[in-house]
């Protein structure tokens, strides 16, 4: 496990073949009232420029994939990039095999890619680990923790923290990052040569430490995840509030310092201004609509199946069970 967390921050901490989904029973709700939950003065305003915030142009706009002085990075380089490091991913983790949770998870976030602005196909798999977690590599590959999906409340929860991670790839953050931790190791050469065999050992010690630090991402590209993210997920027809809401979970979990949701989200901290930037860019950008898509019996399904499956590897695992013996 603990090459998998070595390889888990070396990648997503930097920060498919398509199924039809299933014909899905529905749970709606109605768009929020504004005029309840927010100030009055707070006004949609649409744009049409091709730009990051044009909701009608997610797909066939520019967010920051471009080659060039912020990204060195091809669309192949990445890919192989994300290969290596999902080789080594699932070597060192245990896969839920279960093709019905598989199929579901993979189906939930497929709909996600095909509305959003990825230029690369996705592979998504589930991890068993009670880490409440998802992470995407560069070029697609996507790992979902087991533990996320028993911790949403619903399936727009799920999609919304699915949805950041797909950002993540479609604006290529781990390409952009690496470009940047680049820039930063050749400044530190003029150092190196000046200071002599100490300013080498401490260029060789940057070096080392380098994938686990600036493969951590920025405040500024965590922001645009969450940015992109509330589009895809709204683009495929899910509430946006979802997210705030699983924010604000998480939030409290933080709060009763439960150790697997440290863990899992030391990059991701749900601070108020986090939170209330999110709930603005709602309000703001995103017009509000009749009817949300919140839950389905899909999701209820999937989740119940894998409480069962974890139940039974838990009891199968313990070496304290009681036993029984016929008494002669």
């Amino acid at each position: 496990m603990r090459l998998r967390f070595a390889v888990f921050l070396a990648s997503f901490t930097l920060a498919f073949s398509p199924i039809l989904l299933r014909a899905q029973a529905l749970h709606v709700t109605p768009a929020p009232d504004p005029t309840l939950s927010e100030p009055s003065a707070v006004t949609f305003k649409p744009y049409h420029d091709h730009s990051i915030r044009d909701i009608d142009a997610i797909g066939i706009r520019n967010i920051g994939c471009g080659r060039g002085f912020g990204n060195w990075y091809s669309l192949e380089r990445q890919v192989a990039m994300g290969r290596e490091y999902s080789e080594q991913v699932e070597a060192t983790s245990k896969l839920v095999k279960d093709p019905e949770i598989q199929n579901y998870i993979n189906g939930l976030g497929q709909n996600l890619v095909r509305n959003s602005d990825s230029l690369v196909p996705f592979t998504i798999k589930v991890i068993e680990s009670d880490d409440i977690n998802a992470f995407a590599l560069p070029g697609g590959f996507f790992y979902v923790d087991s533990g996320l999906i028993l911790a949403a409340d619903n399936e727009a929860e799920l999609a919304g923290v699915m949805a950041h991670e797909i950002a993540h790839v479609a604006a290529c953050h781990v390409a952009r990052q690496n470009t940047r931790g680049k820039m930063m190791n050749m400044a530190s050469i003029p150092l190196m040569m000046v200071g002599g065999p100490i300013g080498y050992a401490g260029y060789e010690a940057l070096a080392i430490a380098t994938p686990l630090t600036f493969f951590k991402f920025s405040r500024r590209f965590e922001s645009e995840a969450d940015f992109l993210g509330i589009q895809y997920m709204y683009k495929a027809g899910y509430d946006p509030q979802a997210l705030t809401a699983f924010f604000e979970k998480i939030k409290g979990m933080e709060r009763s310092k439960e150790g697997k949701v440290a863990r899992a989200f030391l990059t991701h901290p749900q601070t108020p201004d986090r939170i209330e930037k999110t709930q603005a860019e709602i309000n703001t950008l995103l017009p509000p609509q009749t009817e949300y898509k919140v839950d389905t019996s899909e999701f209820e399904e999937a989740k119940s199946r894998l409480e069962n499956l974890q139940n039974h590897g838990h009891q199968n695992q313990s070496p304290l069970r009681p036993t029984l013996r016929r008494m002669e």
